[in-house]
């Protein structure tokens, strides 16, 4: 026979379980300590089993309280979310979202299908560019906001992602040791080109520019191609390059991030839902790395 679980029994097991008394459980609850004490026995008796051993004014979880513990907070988690699911407005419109162009393919597919799968009405629009341009868009109002590559993190609620920038270059290639250094850099608003040119200048390699495009698959080309190396985050390397050894001695890349932009006032409704989602995706990125 299926029983069904009051959730409202579950949040008072867990307020006990948490405070380790019924006092401190009703004070946190806005409830009665006879109230609270009443939901712990309708679980038990739901359950047939006793979940709290009681010692004068102490308590503590017996083996079976143990048990639930974990399944109780997967029951809140999973009602909150489906409530909030729900019960949040149900938006239509288009939005523009701005993603530099060496971040979209790793990264954004699955945050795409999940936000468009559950907001049907609204019509996303990607804008690839160059994070100098990106940003000049979301100021102009152009796009309502947008990823980043940058030499700094966000502040809280904008970093999405900590990375370093590697050297990369066809597997077992001979462009990393050649000289001049043939380097794919993309155009003068990579946010990669000026922090590399400086590391190479500063031990004094001499260095040719083979890419001047802001255009990915040019400069991946002429690397895969074995014509040049390139500035690459660490974290989005393609399958088919590798990181240039570190004994062929070229200079060490600073870090950068990926920052999540918005503008100034905030941005509209859609965007600041878009943006929970891209922060969801990146810690779940963020996660399964550690």
């Amino acid at each position: 026979m299926t029983r069904d679980i009051d959730i409202s029994l579950i949040r008072t097991f867990l307020a006990v379980a948490e405070s380790g008394g019924m006092t401190p459980a009703a004070l946190a609850l806005n409830l009665t300590q006879g109230a609270v004490s009443q939901k712990i026995q309708r679980l038990e008796s739901l359950f047939e089993t006793t979940l709290f051993e009681r010692h004068h004014r102490t308590i503590r979880l017996t083996a079976d309280g143990e048990r639930l513990m974990s399944r109780a907070y997967r029951l809140i988690s999973l009602n909150d979310e489906t409530w909030q699911f729900m019960t949040r407005p149900e938006f239509s419109g288009e939005i523009k979202l701005g993603v530099p162009l060496d971040i979209i393919r790793p990264m954004l597919p699955n945050i795409m299908r999940r936000f468009s799968r559950e907001h049907p009405k609204i019509q996303l629009t990607l804008v690839c560019d160059m994070t100098e341009k990106l940003l000049g868009a979301l100021k102009a109002g152009e796009i309502d906001l947008t990823l980043t590559t940058e030499s700094v993190p966000g502040k809280e609620g904008t970093l999405l992602l900590s990375d370093t920038l590697v050297w990369i270059g066809a597997p077992n290639g001979e462009a990393c040791r050649q000289k001049p250094l043939p380097v794919s850099l993309g155009s003068e608003f990579c946010a990669f080109r000026a922090p590399t040119l400086k590391a190479l200048d500063k031990v004094g390699i001499d260095w040719l520019a083979v890419c001047n495009v802001g255009n990915l698959e040019s400069i991946l080309a002429t690397v895969e191609a074995d014509m040049a190396v390139a500035p690459y985050l660490s974290s989005l390397i393609p399958a088919n390059l590798s990181v240039v050894a570190a004994d062929v001695g070229l200079p060490a890349l600073p870090a950068h991030f990926i920052n999540l932009r918005l503008p100034d006032s905030g941005g509209t409704l859609i965007a600041q839902e878009l943006a929970q989602y891209i922060r969801q995706g990146f810690a779940s990125v963020s996660s399964a790395a550690a």
